[in-house]
């Protein structure tokens, strides 16, 4: 992608460019609005010519090379910029039947998309694209996605006040979830006070003071810490400390998807936004690495029966011997977008954890670690317990769930 993104660098730099000076182009295109008004007033006026109507091709022709000329820089950046794409993306986009054909189907979609906007802050863009589908959002859940951005915009600007009233009146809520929303926000206050110049402790700790000492019992090692961070003052010295981590801008910036995460759990919404997670895993590759393996199951002609099947390891009964014949996708998901992480081994019956993780032999069964290294034999090669299919420890594959 180095390519198409550099092309795409050098046409957004021509038109911030463009955009800093003064336009000529709207000096041509007022003078040719000028000419047209003209005529049509001589048109009215029953004074107009067959030179006028000559004279007018002419000013519009001449406009518009001078036009032409003009963005003939940008036409070659946007030309540039096509042909590279071009030449990375070398096949067509696949087509599919349209997905969502009835009205209910429909209505779904462009509700998630006017969520979306509002969810995002997109406000403007929302209204916008609700009045043009004509559907309803309720004004109390419009006014809940706004009082979400208002928090988050104070938070920008390093003010916790309105975090902190929300978290009060949701105290129960954040209490139930064990959520450390409350203390971070005073956390941030108060590495703020301690790192203000000149340096003076005395405010920051007179902070700790009145609002940290409750979450002591929860929040022990957090709190030491912070009282022993005072020691290495001022923030140059702090910065090379064993809580350097406390003068980094994360302390405050971590505080504002922390807190839409729980504001948007109270509303029961996801922790993520749905359409940003869709963009995220399709285009991060599985849409492509699907798409691939179903040209390569057309090339073999074997076509998905179902819409919601998808290739995964198959096999065929040849003489009592079991042929494989697979399409394993395998698409690596950023740890936020893992959701299953609970996997009972069926062997053992126990939970999968860190350093017992799940393991999918070549038949596509899944054991855990543990029980795949008991049911390995000397040479390493395990019979699966579940078909005849037998294959090597060291041919499985760790699986997140």
């Amino acid at each position: 992608m180095d390519g198409p993104l550099k092309d795409l660098s050098k046409l957004e730099r021509l038109t911030e460019k463009a955009k800093g000076k003064p336009s000529s182009i709207e000096n041509s295109l007022d003078y040719l609005l000028q000419s047209l008004r003209e005529v049509k007033d001589r048109i009215n006026a029953g004074s107009v010519t067959e030179d006028t109507y000559v004279l007018l091709a002419q000013t519009v022709e001449a406009k518009k090379k001078e036009i032409d000329e003009k963005q003939r820089e940008i036409y070659n950046g946007i030309a540039r910029l096509g042909k590279a794409l071009d030449k990375k993306f070398t096949q067509p986009l696949p087509t599919y039947e349209p997905l969502f054909a009835s009205k209910d189907a429909q209505a779904a979609l462009e509700r998630t998309i006017a969520l979306h906007f509002l969810r995002t802050g997109q406000f403007s863009t929302a209204e916008t694209f609700i009045q043009e589908c004509k559907m309803v959002i309720e004004p109390e859940q419009r006014t809940k996605f706004q009082d979400l951005h208002r928090i988050v915009l104070a938070l920008k600007r390093q003010d916790i006040g309105p975090a902190l009233e929300w978290s009060l009146k949701n105290r129960e809520f954040l209490r139930k979830r064990s959520s450390p929303l409350v203390f971070y926000l005073h956390r941030s206050q108060f590495v703020r006070l301690l790192l203000t110049e000149p340096p003076d402790a005395g405010p920051a700790i007179s902070y700790a003071n009145a609002t940290l000492r409750s979450f002591y019992p929860e929040h022990a090692t957090e709190f030491q810490r912070l009282m022993t961070s005072v020691l290495y003052l001022p923030k140059e010295r702090l910065q090379w400390s064993p809580y350097a981590d406390l003068a980094s801008d994360s302390v405050h910036t971590d505080l504002e998807p922390l807190f839409a995460k729980e504001y948007c759990t109270n509303l029961g919404m996801s922790r993520q936004v749905p359409l940003r997670v869709i963009g995220d895993i399709g285009g991060g590759g599985a849409l492509a690495r699907i798409e691939k393996a179903r040209t390569v199951m057309k090339e073999r002609k074997s076509e998905w029966s179902q819409t919601d099947e998808l290739p995964v390891r198959t096999f065929s009964f040849v003489e009592a011997n079991y042929v494989s014949l697979y399409l394993q996708i395998e698409i690596q998901l950023a740890p936020e977008n893992r959701y299953h992480s609970i996997f009972a081994c069926p062997v053992s019956k126990e939970q999968s954890t860190e350093q017992n993780p799940p393991m999918m032999m070549t038949c596509g069964h899944v054991i855990t670690k543990e029980s795949l290294q008991k049911l390995s034999k000397s040479n390493g090669r395990v019979k699966c317990p579940y078909c005849p299919t037998e294959s090597t420890q060291a041919n499985a594959l760790r699986v997140v769930f």
